[in-house]
């Protein structure tokens, strides 16, 4: 007789039916791709396509456009404009990946702009993968990036009227956080991107959960669980409730799916379909997406619950956005 687990597993996969929407690869002379989470990830991709639009590198492509996010859009998710923890400091993480297998990350960094920047000077100027707290601070500035105070007067109301309840709870939709009164709170930008020789880099930032506990620090700044870059298969980056990504080493596990053969797609539902194996208990409470781009440039996503967006930018359309395609809705639950 099977488990309440497997029941669950089995009916949760069966809603997802609906044929995801495909973006096959590039077609293009030059092959060069890019694409991001969420809707914010049309600018930011159009950012990056100032370099790859010019023949230049997969790398530099993707800290253009996260460094975008992170100024540009000023929401209350990514960057300068986040909102702070459940005690008033704003901390942002950040992680920059080369398909080379170099990469850079900062976590809990405060009071510091364009903390994707930072990651990538700690991937080229040191020799860790990861820097936190006052010790990404202090580095950060002895490369000459300046300390400034991140907290937006927005961020500043916002929080003074989360502690007249002080009750953490992160919704689901994006249809839900657009309603009046809502924000974002966990709309994690993260990008891939090919250039015109081949070769991807990824890039992932963020200011993590709104309200979170101080010093708590999601997937987006963990390699493998934010973001993961391989030249000989692919890419693959994360939205959502970030412990859920680093229970799984999800990024990691969708570029791992995908040299087993998977397709972007079906990558990024296996790894969901996993989470939900782990916790269907859970699953109903939580928004969990991933984003896969593999080395021919074909791009494929998929979400625990509706509402997750992507955008994908190559020579031919600057400004393709849709919708992926979610394993089950909380109504089907």
């Amino acid at each position: 007789m099977p488990s309440r687990r497997s029941f669950l597993q089995t009916s949760l996969l069966a809603a997802g039916a609906t044929a995801l929407p495909k973006v096959r690869a590039a077609t293009t002379p030059s092959g060069a791709r890019v694409a991001s989470t969420w809707d914010f990830g049309v600018p930011a991709n159009a950012a990056a396509w100032t370099v790859l639009g010019k023949g230049g590198s997969a790398l530099d492509a993707v800290e253009a456009g996260a460094r975008w996010a992170e100024t540009g859009q000023c929401n209350s998710t990514v960057g300068r404009c986040g909102y702070p923890d459940r005690d008033g400091y704003v901390t942002l993480d950040a992680c920059i990946m080369d398909g080379d297998g170099r990469c850079g990350s900062v976590a809990a960094i405060e009071d510091i702009d364009h903390p994707i920047s930072v990651a990538r000077r700690v991937m080229e100027k040191t020799p860790h993968v990861m820097l936190v707290g006052d010790g990404a601070r202090q580095f950060a500035i002895s490369e000459g990036f300046k300390a400034q105070s991140l907290r937006t007067p927005e961020a500043e109301k916002a929080w003074r009227e989360w502690l007249k309840t002080a009750q953490y709870k992160p919704e689901i939709n994006i249809e839900q956080r657009k309603l009046p009164g809502n924000k974002e709170n966990h709309d994690t930008i993260g990008m891939l991107a090919i250039d015109a020789n081949g070769h991807m880099a990824g890039a992932c930032t963020t200011s993590g959960m709104a309200w979170k506990m101080h010093g708590r620090v999601g997937d987006s700044p963990i390699i493998g669980a934010g973001l993961y870059v391989d030249n000989d298969v692919g890419g693959a980056t994360a939205s959502g409730v970030g412990e859920e990504m680093i229970r799984n080493v999800g990024s990691f596990l969708v570029v791992e799916l995908m040299r087993q053969g998977h397709s972007p797609a079906d990558a990024c539902r296996e790894a969901i379909a996993r989470v939900v194996h782990k916790r269907p208990e859970a699953s109903k409470e939580l928004q969990v997406c991933f984003l896969a781009m593999n080395k021919q440039g074909e791009v494929g996503a998929f979400a625990l619950h509706k509402g997750f967006s992507y955008a994908v930018c190559d020579s031919g359309k600057q400004d393709a956005l849709l919708s992926s395609q979610a394993i089950y809705t909380t109504e089907k639950y």
